[in-house]
C-alpha cells in the first residue's frame, strides 16, 4: 500500500481508490493471475460506470483507413458537419493490452465536443496477440491517411492536424510524432498527451515512489510493457522520452500529481524546450492516474483538462 499522503485527492476519488486497492490486495492473496482479458474488462467497466453524462455529437460514423497489413478501424466524430474544423486523431490508453473505441466513446465524444474539432479515434490493434509494431503501425497508417478518409467521406475539415492519446496512447502519439518530424507529405501541428507513458525503461523516480497504491502500479506497468514487448526490442530506443528531437510539434504534456508516470511527463517536456520545442506541462493537483476514465469521481478536474486541451489545439 502507499505510504505517499494524498491531502489534495478528492474524497470521493479516496474512497474508491482504498476501496480498489483492498480489492487488488484481496486478488493477489487468493493467487488471481491477471490476464488481457481481464485488463480490458476493467477498462472497459472503469469507463462506463465513472463516465455516466453521454454527449451527443452531430455526426459520428465508423469507417476504415487502409494499412500495410489490414484495414485499421476508427470512429469519426464531426461536431459541427456544415463547419470546416481542424482534425484531432485519437489514441486511447490502456497499456497497449486494454481499450478500444468503443470503451472510449464517451471521451471522445467530449473532445469533439469541448475542442471543435473533428476527431478521429483510431481502434488500432492489441498485445499480447499483435505486439510491437502492429499498434503503432496502425496508428501511423490513420495519420497518413485521415485526409483521404475525410475526404472521402465529405467530412468538412482544415490540413490542421493535432494528436491527442491517454497513457499508452499518448505514448504512441509522441512516437509517431518523432517518427513523423522529417516527413513532409504529413504535418502534425500539435499534440496533447494525457500522463503519456514516455520511458519504456521504467527508470524515473516516480514509478517507484508512487507505483504502489494509486491505481497504475509498477507492476502492471511492467507486466503491459512485457505484453507489448516480445521480440528482446530495445525498450530505451523505442522510448519517446530518449528518441531525437528533431522538428517537434507544438506539445502540450498533462499529467496528474500521484501518477507514477508523471516524473518522465516532466523530463520529456523539459527535453523538448531544452531542443527549443514549443512544450507545456499542466499538472492535475490530487488527481491520479486513469483520472478521465474517473470523470464522476472528479467531475471539476475532467472538466479543466477538456478546456485546456481545447485552448491548447486552438491557438
Amino acid at each position: 500500500m502507499s505510504q505517499v499522503e494524498t491531502p489534495n485527492m478528492p474524497p470521493a476519488m479516496r474512497q474508491w481508490l482504498d476501496a480498489a486497492n483492498e480489492m487488488a490486495l484481496a486478488m493477489r492473496e487468493a493467487g488471481e493471475t491477471r490476464t488481457p482479458a481481464m485488463a480490458r474488462e476493467s477498462l472497459d467497466l472503469l469507463t462506463r460506470t465513472f463516465v455516466t453524462r453521454p454527449e451527443e455529437v452531430a455526426r459520428v460514423f465508423d469507417a476504415g483507413v487502409a494499412g500495410d497489413a489490414h484495414v485499421v478501424p476508427v470512429r469519426v466524430y464531426h461536431p459541427r458537419p456544415d463547419t470546416v474544423l481542424p482534425v484531432m486523431v485519437f489514441v486511447h490508453g490502456g497499456g497497449h493490452v486494454a481499450g478500444s473505441v468503443d470503451t472510449y466513446d464517451p471521451i471522445a465524444r467530449r473532445l469533439a465536443n469541448a475542442v471543435a474539432h473533428v476527431v478521429v479515434s483510431v481502434d488500432y490493434r492489441l498485445a499480447p496477440e499483435h505486439p510491437f509494431p502492429a499498434g503503432l503501425d496502425d496508428v501511423l497508417a490513420v495519420v497518413r491517411g485521415v485526409d483521404a478518409l475525410l475526404t472521402a467521406h465529405d467530412c468538412a475539415h482544415t490540413a490542421r492536424l493535432a494528436l491527442v492519446g491517454d497513457s499508452g496512447g499518448g505514448a504512441l502519439c509522441a512516437t509517431v510524432s518523432h517518427r513523423l518530424h522529417a516527413e513532409t507529405a504529413v504535418t502534425v501541428h500539435s499534440q496533447a498527451l494525457i500522463y503519456p507513458s514516455l520511458d519504456y525503461t521504467l527508470s524515473m523516480p516516480s514509478i517507484r515512489r508512487l507505483g504502489t497504491g494509486h491505481l497504475l502500479e509498477q507492476e502492471r506497468i511492467a507486466w503491459y510493457f512485457g505484453h507489448y514487448f516480445q521480440s528482446g526490442e530495445d525498450r530505451r530506443e523505442q522510448s519517446p522520452l530518449f528518441m531525437p528531437v528533431g522538428r517537434m510539434p507544438r506539445t502540450l504534456v498533462l499529467t496528474a500529481e500521484y501518477c507514477p508516470l508523471r516524473d518522465e511527463d516532466e523530463a520529456y517536456v523539459r527535453r523538448l524546450q531544452a531542443a527549443g520545442a514549443d512544450a507545456h506541462l499542466v499538472d492535475y493537483a490530487g488527481m491520479i492516474h486513469a483520472f478521465v476514465n474517473l470523470e464522476d469521481l472528479a467531475p471539476t478536474h475532467c472538466a479543466r483538462l477538456y478546456a485546456d486541451i481545447g485552448r491548447f489545439l486552438g491557438a
